[in-house]
């Protein structure tokens, strides 16, 4: 279920980049005027973004159904799997300490020299960097529901 959720919040994501890399503007100005504007003639970056987020949100569903890895063996899956935790840890201390930041700015906490761009501030502390958190926790919570069990392998040969 976890890795359901998690797969979830990444395809949301990847629509919403697919979305602004085919010109849609809807929600554009909560990643910052500034970033609007110096990539504005590189919208087409988004179509890779979006599927980069694909693969990470789909990915780990697919690994999980793994009956493709089995030709390839454990030295595989531990590969896959460590590469879906190392995507977790990324996704929850980006979106972690990115929605904690924003918070406190938005809360007049911490009080940037120069102001900031509320419209950005707002989209980072309470949709984007939490929605990284929550498919980052979720992927995290689903790669330790389904790891492999740790129990000894029926055809090995003990010796006393």
């Amino acid at each position: 279920m976890a890795l359901l959720v998690a797969a979830g919040a990444g395809l949301v994501h990847a629509a919403v980049s697919a979305y602004w890399a085919a010109g849609g503007d809807s929600l554009v100005e909560t990643l910052g005027a500034t970033v609007v504007d110096r990539f504005a003639d590189l919208r087409w970056l988004l179509w890779i973004v979006a599927a980069v987020k694909v693969a990470g949100a789909l990915g780990p569903l697919v690994l999980d159904r793994h009956a493709w890895l089995a030709p390839l063996g454990r030295p595989a899956r531990r590969l896959s799997r460590g590469v879906c935790w190392a995507g977790a840890a990324v996704l929850v201390a980006w979106g972690g300490l990115n929605t904690v930041a924003g918070a406190t700015v938005l809360a007049g906490v911490i009080r940037p020299d120069g102001g900031y761009d509320e419209a950005a501030m707002v989209g980072h502390a309470l949709l984007w960097d939490p929605l990284f958190l929550v498919w980052g926790l979720a992927l995290a919570a689903g790669l330790r529901s389904t790891r492999p069990s740790r129990a000894p392998d029926a055809d090995r040969v003990t010796t006393p």
